[in-house]
């Protein structure tokens, strides 16, 4: 009936109906469906509203609201608590209160006053826009195709077409700082065009409404979805992109990337760390490849949501791996960074007022290298994630919009622009039209857009930081990594049982969320399993800021009175020499990224106080306690090595089997019964080792973690080379 090709229609009537009683559940609803598909809106961007009546808690009255997205909500997942509630009439009002176009930031005052009832979500900025429209239902989305649309030289002749093909009858409008002005323009232009059906924000996006939830819902992606097919018609026209691959991709471009990002981390981390995202997709690469993809990169991108987070323009790298090596690429990165900072002061310095927010970073956000693909950098993994897929709509719409030009020349001036004077300041190629420098600037460091940033929750103590554990699977691993996901860290849950280390990544996902942890098997005695973990680390999260060993062994005589020469050599294998290759092999990512980085091992109050029996243990802790110190001294200044070292641990620790505690009761003579679980065997074994210590308390695991997460954050900064205990006290193990 609508002609969907792209875009399914997925309102149930029966969903609908059971919130009929809830207009603000049933605008939830709504917002929910079309934030599902990020080829209709992008993450975080665009906002939805509804106008219905509310009884007024002061006058027991029907009155009028506007419920419309809060600022800094996500359509896709937004509850009916993230939008803001005004009054209606209130926001009429200030119609007359507005000033001009001069001053239409101080009218964003007024919105908190405006609120109805109890609600206290910040609105948007974009609340004029929805408020001033006669419609009871309003969509503002950012779908790629309609932005082509909006970014191109020929984009109101093509609306014409457009219309004309599917029977629609879009209006357009100049660009507009989205703000009070920008919502009068849009109540004048429906005012003019009584019969419009949307408008087509230039460089910026798309409005449409309804009469009602569903129909507001069905016009939004009916609209889209003809905008989609038109594009798509165009592209499909026009066949090769972007005026066609300059460069083919490398062989192995995983290989390439994770070779180059703890550099190219390190580089754009001088300011504040970050998390790396990679992606080596069609579209990209087909755009990183291109004769004309550097061009229209340093035009910089169009609609506001953009640049927001991808900054007005990525850093372009190029690179021909046919021609050029690896080496070759690392120098064109450090020399592309150094001109993307000078270029960077550039723009702030043109374009700030004494008045702007200072200036927040010189780095890139977003990295095209020429036959490679996207590095995405932010303060986390989706944030970094995210900030690419932005840069892949922007993709997306210089794709639509190249493939729009017709062979004619582009309408002058640019339609863009609300004067010919403006229009001089938006350039184009290719059809394809960029903001200009200074309009991108007044949103970037806009007050507004600072103080949105300033209400965001502070960051916590591990933030940005890539924490590997090794031993991850159980015990005090598996503690660190709870404690360090808590902390907000990005967790590496490495174990050679790759299911027990999956299950505390679970565990770890449920405290910091899914994207921010990944488990991976890992045998620390192996150089190739240490090299294909931290491969993988990689190309997750960009880098590498900690490595923690938890990991040991503790052998049983085979024949039950010493150990076979084979035990001998695996225990000082994996307790030992395993933390030598784990660091060297860490120590590269840390070299290459120039970040200040920790390594934490594990050693035992065994190595100071040796017990009878367990002589390679024993040793082999003493070994760490001694690598410790040479580590110290051979990765500083960047990397700080430090261990604890822990009285025995029988809590949780895979080292103390049911088995291995009932001899320990008996060599002890530790009074048990067969039909105690484990764990209150453990216990018995705990407060036995307990009773040895000045403090009579068992260590746990917990107690473990606590040190060593003290030694991998910035609370140690002064501390390497050392040893702490975590013993309950033992005089034997008192320093000498």
């Amino acid at each position: 009936m609508h002609n969907l090709k792209f875009l399914q229609d997925l309102w149930s009537s029966e969903t609908a109906q059971s919130l009929a009683a809830d207009p603000l559940e049933l605008l939830r609803y709504r917002s929910n469906l079309l934030g599902a598909d990020l080829r209709i809106t992008n993450f975080g961007g665009g906002n939805t509203s509804s106008k219905f009546e509310l009884t007024d808690p002061f006058t027991k009255q029907p009155t009028r609201i506007l419920a419309v997205k809060g600022s800094g909500g996500d359509l896709g997942s937004i509850k009916s608590s993230g939008f803001a509630i005004l009054y209606m009439d209130k926001l009429d009002q200030l119609r007359s209160v507005y000033r001009g176009e001069a001053h239409e930031d101080e009218m964003v005052d007024y919105y908190p006053i405006s609120a109805f009832g109890t609600s206290r979500v910040a609105a948007s900025i974009d609340t004029p826009l929805h408020g001033f429209l006669p419609f009871d239902h309003v969509d503002h989305l950012h779908p790629d195709w309609g932005i082509a649309l909006a970014a191109s030289g020929n984009g109101k002749r093509k609306m014409a077409a457009f219309n004309e093909r599917f029977g629609h009858k879009l209006v357009w409008l100049p660009w507009q700082r989205p703000g009070f002005e920008l919502g009068l323009m849009l109540r004048r232009a429906v005012e003019e065009n009584p019969d419009c059906d949307g408008i087509v924000l230039a460089s910026h996006g798309l409005f449409t409404w309804g009469a009602t939830q569903r129909e507001s819902y069905l016009n939004s992606v009916t609209m889209i979805d003809h905008l989609g097919q038109f594009v798509v018609e165009h592209q499909e026209s026009k066949g090769k992109l972007f005026g066609g691959p300059k460069v083919a991709t490398a062989a192995d471009p995983d290989a390439v990337a994770a070779d180059i990002l703890p550099a190219l981390r390190g580089l754009v981390s001088s300011n504040r760390r970050l998390v790396g995202h990679f992606n080596r997709s069609q579209d990209v690469l087909e755009f990183a490849n291109s004769v004309e993809g550097e061009a229209l990169a340093a035009l910089g991108t169009s609609c506001p949501d953009h640049f927001l987070r991808t900054r007005i323009r990525p850093m372009w790298v190029n690179w021909n791996p046919a021609k050029e090596s690896v080496k070759d690429l690392r120098h064109h990165i450090q020399a592309a960074v150094e001109d993307y900072r000078a270029g960077y002061s550039a723009y702030y310095d043109g374009h700030a007022e004494p008045s702007s927010p200072k200036m927040r970073d010189t780095n890139p956000s977003v990295v095209i290298v020429a036959g490679l693909g996207m590095f995405s950098f932010s303060k986390s993994k989706p944030e970094a994630r995210i900030t690419g897929e932005f840069f892949v709509n922007a993709i997306h719409v210089m794709a639509g919009a190249t493939a729009m030009g017709d062979g004619e020349p582009v309408e002058s001036p640019l339609p863009h622009a609300r004067t010919a004077e403006a229009a001089a300041g938006f350039k184009c190629l290719s059809n394809y039209v960029s903001l200009p420098p200074r309009e991108a600037f007044r949103i970037e460091y806009w007050a507004l857009e600072e103080a949105k940033l300033q209400r965001m929750p502070a960051e916590k103590e591990f933030s940005r930081r890539v924490l590997l554990v090794a031993g991850a699977a159980s015990g005090i691993g598996r503690q660190v990594a709870l404690d360090l996901a808590g902390g907000g860290a990005l967790v590496v849950c490495t174990d050679r049982d790759l299911a027990g280390a999956e299950k505390t990544a679970a565990e770890a996902a449920a405290l910091t969320g899914k994207e921010q942890v990944m488990a991976c098997a890992m045998d620390i005695s192996d150089k190739e399993s240490i090299v294909k973990a931290l491969r993988g680390v990689l190309l997750r999260f960009g880098g590498l800021d900690g490595v923690i060993n938890t990991a040991a062994l503790f052998p049983v005589p085979e024949n039950g009175t010493s150990l076979s020469a084979a035990q001998w050599a695996s225990t000082l294998g994996v307790n030992i020499t395993a933390n030598h290759l784990l660091a060297e092999e860490s120590a590269r990512i840390f070299n290459g990224q120039k970040l200040p980085a920790v390594v934490v091992l594990t050693s035992s109050a065994n190595a100071v106080v040796p017990k009878r029996g367990s002589e390679a243990y024993d040793a082999s802790k003493a070994a760490v306690n001694s690598l410790v110190r040479s580590l110290a001294v051979g990765l500083a200044p960047h990397v700080r090595v430090n261990a604890i070292a822990p009285a025995t641990v029988v809590k949780g620790s895979s080292m103390f089997p049911r088995d291995r505690v009932i001899v320990s009761l008996k060599k002890y003579h530790i009074a048990y019964d067969e039909s105690e679980s484990t764990d209150e065997l453990r216990n018995r074994l705990a407060q036995f080792y307990a009773n040895r210590t000045l403090t009579r308390l068992p260590i746990t695991p917990e107690h473990c973690s606590a040190a060593i997460c003290w030694l991998a954050s910035d609370r140690s900064s002064r501390t390497s080379g050392h040893v702490i205990p975590v013993d309950g006290g033992l005089p034997e193990a008192f320093l000498r």
